[in-house]
C-alpha cells in the first residue's frame, strides 16, 4: 500500500467529509466567527467601551457589570476562535466556498444582534442600548432593525451560494 502525500491528503474527502457535510462544517464556520465577532468585536468593543453606553449585566454594581463583561468577551472570543479553527479544517479538506462562509458570517453577525436586542433589551432587560436617552425606542428600532437587515443579506447570500445540488447527485 503506498503511502499518501501530505498535498493528496490534505484535500482528500471522506464519506463523513462529503460535500454536503463540507458545506455545513463551511456555515457553521461562519455563522460561529459572526456571532464571535458581533460580540467581542461590535457590542463589546464598540458599545461596552468606547461609547461606554452599557454593560452585558447592568442591573448591579459597576464592578459585577464589568465583570459581566469579562465572562462576556471571553465567551464571545472563544465563538470567533471555535469558528477560525472549523474554517481551517474546512480548508484542509477542500476549497472553501468564501460566498457560502460570507453569507454565513452575515448571518452570525445579524442574528446575534436581533437576539441581543430582542431577548437581552426586551424580554431580559438586562441591559439598554443606551441609557439616558428620551426616546429609547429610536435606539432599539435602528438596534433591531440593522440586525434584522444584516441577517436578511447573510441569509440572501448564503442562498445565492448554494452548491448545485443537481451535480451532487449520482448518475444512474
Amino acid at each position: 500500500m503506498a503511502a499518501s502525500t501530505p498535498a493528496e491528503g490534505s484535500r482528500r474527502t471522506t464519506a463523513r467529509s462529503g460535500p454536503a457535510d463540507l458545506d455545513r462544517r463551511t456555515v457553521l464556520a461562519g455563522v460561529l466567527f459572526g456571532v464571535g465577532v458581533a460580540g467581542s468585536m461590535v457590542d463589546l468593543f464598540v458599545f461596552h467601551l468606547a461609547l461606554q453606553w452599557h454593560h452585558f449585566y447592568d442591573r448591579s454594581t459597576t464592578a459585577v457589570a464589568i465583570t459581566a463583561d469579562g465572562f462576556f468577551h471571553a465567551v464571545t472570543w472563544s465563538i470567533t476562535v471555535w469558528g477560525l479553527f472549523l474554517l481551517a479544517d474546512v480548508r484542509r479538506r477542500a476549497p472553501v466556498r468564501w460566498g457560502r462562509w460570507t453569507g454565513a458570517v452575515l448571518a452570525g453577525v445579524g442574528g446575534f444582534q436581533l437576539f441581543d436586542g430582542v431577548v437581552d433589551h426586551k424580554l431580559l432587560r438586562i441591559h439598554q442600548v443606551r441609557y439616558g436617552v428620551e426616546h429609547l425606542w429610536v435606539y432599539d428600532a435602528v438596534w433591531i432593525g440593522s440586525a434584522v437587515l444584516v441577517l436578511l443579506a447573510g441569509l440572501v447570500l448564503l442562498r445565492r451560494a448554494r452548491p448545485d445540488r443537481s451535480s451532487a447527485r449520482p448518475r444512474g
